[in-house]
């Protein structure tokens, strides 16, 4: 590949023009900037594509050409030097007349940001506020029935409605099939099964953009300003330290089984970029830590392949669901538990004293003003992470190296929105979780949660059954450390279920959990699911790093 780049960038500089033309080579990818006209060699075997283009697209052409208007050529003749951005490695250019980049092939991602300098400073080009960018797909996208994005997101609410509907429907049937698949599946998958139908289709549509840079944020901030710390701390401190455990076990477990498997199955766990293996167990451990929210914070921050996700999706549902139900088998026996543990149960008659008196606080009759100023303080704290995460991520390209997670606006725009909302926890404003904040961030949380599902190729669910395995070594290493730290601190298996819910099944399982127990101690297991929506990301970001290390390359 290397000679054949040479020879093509020698090919071009001696035969197809006569000026001296500028040209960068990044790895495999090519951008020729030319002072001249192109080569009529080089437009029979190219296509063009205008600067403001940013999109996925399958194609056979070898190169392409960037096309500027009027306005923008204008602006080059005036400018001192031209700033290049190419795949995030800048160079400078005194002249700059033509810009063509060769194909990268499938999976390659090409992106150029050119920013004309006069005196020193940067001018906007015209046609584009946004850098150009191209995502070569390995097979032509067919378009779908609907494209549409007002009708796709209406039919994406139909379908959330349909599910939640019939998930507490009193109806046997129904009753009998969510017990066997749970709701946060069908939600996924629905509209994966639609895109897979030719119906809708995540690579025409726009929605899971804005439901990850507004949606997404807005929910972080909505699940977490109700968390209690300082009620947490008088539920008595085995609670947290079983969670914590909890999380512990989970970036442990993950490590452990990504490292033996690496030498039972190197293959399923490891992976080269966007495809590497440890980048979509990341998602995993977000889910596991915090919830749905975190798992899709990691898949944008380590950009995993998104036709691949489906399979992350299963081993986490079908793994989760079988520990819940271990979970729930062991309510039934918490009696003989705790006798093997030889816990103290006054803990837990103290605790539903302590909810009931902290639910008959919160709970209020809402109005439009409380709605109004709710939705003010979220969505400025929105426009606060974006900004600042913006200035955060563009100080640190100048610092860091090329693949840094501190680069990333998106993880800036994440951390910042979950600070907000733990500063936010501890004024007034948590008292709108009486009002039903929390009920809001997970509406928002489900609609992101279906536009993912838009984006799942369920074909690759079945392409490394394996990772079935990987998940349960996860979980035994989870719920082995949970057991090990209950009998050494003689903690309630109340405690043990509760906190590992709060890390594996989130705020959809957790308050589950706490009611089977007794139904006023739901509001914990809810409270320890909202302190996991903030250690999530975290954590999630911790395991994801040490599974990098141990991960067969």
């Amino acid at each position: 590949m290397k000679i054949l780049l040479a020879f093509l960038t020698l090919f071009l500089s001696v035969n197809l023009w006569s000026q001296t033309e500028n040209f960068v080579v990044v790895e495999n990818d090519s951008l020729l900037l030319l002072s001249d006209e192109i080569p009529t060699e080089v437009l029979a075997n190219s296509e063009s594509k205008d600067y403001s283009f940013s999109g996925m697209e399958f194609t056979a052409e070898a190169y392409f050409y960037l096309n500027f208007t009027d306005e923008d050529r204008r602006l080059f003749a005036q400018s001192d030097s031209v700033e290049v951005v190419f795949n995030k490695d800048t160079s400078y250019f005194a002249n700059f007349g033509n810009a063509v980049f060769r194909n990268p092939g499938p999976n390659g991602i090409i992106s150029i940001a050119i920013h004309p300098m006069i005196n020193g400073e940067v001018q906007a080009l015209k046609s584009s506020a946004t850098p150009f960018k191209m995502s070569f797909l390995e097979q032509e996208v067919h378009e779908p029935m609907i494209k549409n994005d007002k009708v796709v997101f209406g039919l994406l609410l139909v379908v959330l409605a349909f599910v939640f509907y019939t998930s507490n429907s009193g109806n046997t049937y129904w009753k009998k099939f969510y017990t066997v698949i749970p709701a946060l599946f069908m939600c996924y998958m629905l509209p994966a099964a639609l895109s897979s139908m030719g119906i809708i289709s995540g690579e025409f549509s726009g929605l899971y953009h804005m439901a990850s840079r507004y949606l997404l944020p807005a929910s972080l901030i909505l699940l977490i300003l109700s968390m209690d710390l300082k009620g947490l701390v008088r539920l008595g401190p085995k609670s947290f330290i079983m969670f914590v455990t909890g999380t512990v076990g989970v970036i442990v477990g993950g490590v452990f089984a990504v490292w033996i498997f690496s030498f039972i199955s190197p293959e399923t766990v490891g992976g080269t970029g966007n495809e590497a293996t440890w980048r979509g167990l990341s998602t995993i451990a977000g889910s596991w830590i915090g919830g749905g929210a975190n798992q899709t914070a990691m898949l944008e921050v380590y950009k995993y392949k998104e036709t691949l996700f489906g399979g992350m999706v299963l081993v986490d549902i079908v793994v989760a669901n079988i520990w819940m139900a271990v979970i729930l088998f062991g309510i039934g026996k918490r009696s003989k538990i705790d006798k093997w543990l030889k816990a103290d149960n006054k803990a837990i008659d103290e605790l539903v004293v302590r909810v009931e008196t902290m639910n008959a606080e919160m709970e209020r009759k809402a109005t439009l003003k409380d709605y109004m100023v709710m939705f003010g303080i979220v969505f400025i704290g929105v426009g606060i992470a974006h900004f600042l995460g913006d200035v955060l991520s563009s100080f640190f390209e100048g610092i860091l190296d090329k693949g840094s997670t501190f680069r990333s606006q998106f993880f800036w725009m994440v951390v910042l929105s979950t600070i907000y909302g733990l500063i936010l926890s501890f004024t007034k404003a948590r008292q709108y979780e009486g009002v039903g904040a929390s009920k809001f961030g997970s509406i928002f949380l489900y609609v992101l949660v279906a536009t993912i599902g838009m984006k799942v190729d369920i074909s690759a669910i079945f392409s490394k059954p394996l990772l079935i395995f990987v998940g349960l070594i996860w979980i035994a290493v989870h719920a082995g450390l949970l057991i090990l730290v209950a009998k050494l601190i003689r903690a309630p298996f109340f405690f043990l279920a509760v906190g590992s819910q709060a890390n594996i099944g989130g705020a959809a399982s957790a308050p589950v959990v706490a009611n089977a127990f007794h139904p006023a101690l739901t509001t914990v297991g809810v409270i320890m699911a909202v302190v996991g929506y903030f250690f999530g990301t975290w954590g999630a970001l911790i395991c994801a790093e040490l599974m990098h290390m141990v991960a067969p390359v």
